[in-house]
């Protein structure tokens, strides 16, 4: 016989008493799927839909001059940044809001001084110890003294890699040349992965080619890195499934360092066709997953799943749940506004969410929404594009 389908009542282990019912409020919002047209109207507001804070204006716009075309030399002392080709203006005015001083280099580089928080648009970043003029064979030995001074007596992982674009295509196969030359050199206990650095608390040495005479050298700790992949590039496994999106999740779940455990409760806004709804099952959750579209039909039959037809915005838990996710194709301030919501009345522990960017304005958007969250009680919100994030960026939060 199988089994009941999760109530969205139902608490997983990290349960902590019974809550006081929370009633679903009235009225219905439209779709949560399929961005809206420029033509359509907003939302029509409800007589019981709580007032929304305004979000903060953003400080002034900033533009960077054009890209230099031979990429320029990073200078020692500053640091490195490499974000997804086409949004160095968006990392570059992020990182002049934080008063970084940044300087655009070429396609994908940016440099700037150690910001106050880190970029949501950069992959990676390190601070730059030395920066090589030459070919391989002369610089082998010094790249291995660099490093094996900066790791003193603990462990080092090395990372040789490439920009992300099409300029530094021709020097992605002179990465492992280059690391095998410096790796043989080294006198540094080296760590056959980035994830067994970080548990060991261990370095990343990072060497970025970015001519085939010209690279920086730098040292990061890998517990402070903004990514544990080379040059950020998480590629995550795909498996058969309802979207794509699913990689999203995954990337998302590996760089919080934490996911949902066996019986949590888990709230997917926005679940159609359900590829996010598959991956949480697969991890052994609950879920309850809001949209009005039809989910794939495969997900329907699964025994702790429970399917709820309507808008996200007109959704509530009749109690808290251990996690909240959200995928929607939206306007990316009215879907901040949502996730505030569910902060302020405390219906979720953690977030996992994705916010559509417009093609302009994307750092304005990204800074109100963070305001937006942190008011209403996400703790220290973090907002990164992902590698598989596009036009996209996600939030990753908890509530306490």
């Amino acid at each position: 016989m199988r089994s009941k389908p999760p109530s969205i009542t139902a608490r997983g282990k990290t349960a902590r008493g019974k809550r006081q019912a929370l009633k679903r409020p009235e009225g219905k919002a439209p779709s949560s799927r399929g961005r809206p047209s420029p033509g359509l109207p907003r939302r029509a507001p409800d007589r019981h839909r709580e007032p929304q804070p305004r979000p903060p204006e953003a400080p002034p716009r900033v533009r960077p001059l054009p890209l230099p075309s031979p990429p320029l030399a990073p200078r020692a002392g500053l640091w490195l940044w490499t974000c997804r080709a086409g949004f160095e203006p968006h990392l570059f005015e992020e990182l002049a809001w934080a008063q970084g001083a940044p300087r655009l280099l070429g396609p994908t580089l940016v440099e700037s001084r150690k910001p106050r928080s880190p970029p949501a648009f950069a992959r990676m970043g390190f601070p730059v110890e030395a920066v090589l003029n030459g070919p391989l064979e002369g610089n082998a030995n010094k790249v291995a003294e660099l490093l094996d001074r900066a790791a003193g007596d603990g462990p080092l992982h090395l990372q040789v890699w490439a920009p992300d674009a099409d300029l530094y295509g021709p020097l992605h196969g002179r990465c492992r040349a280059w690391d095998e030359a410096i790796s043989g050199v080294l006198r540094t206990a080296t760590l056959g992965s980035s994830a067994e650095a970080k548990l060991k608390g261990g370095i990343l040495g990072q060497v970025c080619l970015i001519s085939p005479s010209l690279a920086a050298v730098g040292t990061v700790s890998a517990a402070e890195a903004w990514s544990l992949a080379a040059g950020g590039r998480q590629r995550m496994w795909r498996e058969e499934g309802p979207s794509r999106a699913a990689l999203k999740l995954e990337e998302a779940l590996d760089r919080l360092g934490l996911a949902p455990g066996r019986g949590e409760v888990c709230v997917d806004l926005g679940a159609a066709p359900g590829g996010w709804s598959q991956r949480l099952l697969q991890r052994g959750a609950r879920v309850v997953a809001v949209d009005p579209a039809k989910l794939a039909p495969e997900l329907m039959r699964h025994p702790k799943l429970r399917h709820v037809q309507e808008s996200a915005f007109a959704f509530a838990p009749e109690e808290p749940v251990d996690w909240l996710f959200c995928d929607m194709a939206w306007r990316p301030l009215e879907v901040a506004q949502l996730l505030a919501k569910w902060a302020r009345r405390e219906w979720a522990d953690a977030l996992v969410a994705n916010l559509k960017l417009p093609m302009k304005d994307k750092n304005p958007i990204v800074f109100r929404a963070r305001a937006l969250l942190e008011d209403a009680g996400w703790r220290e919100p973090v907002i990164r594009q992902l590698y598989h994030d596009r036009d996209e960026v996600t939030v990753l939060a908890r509530r306490r």
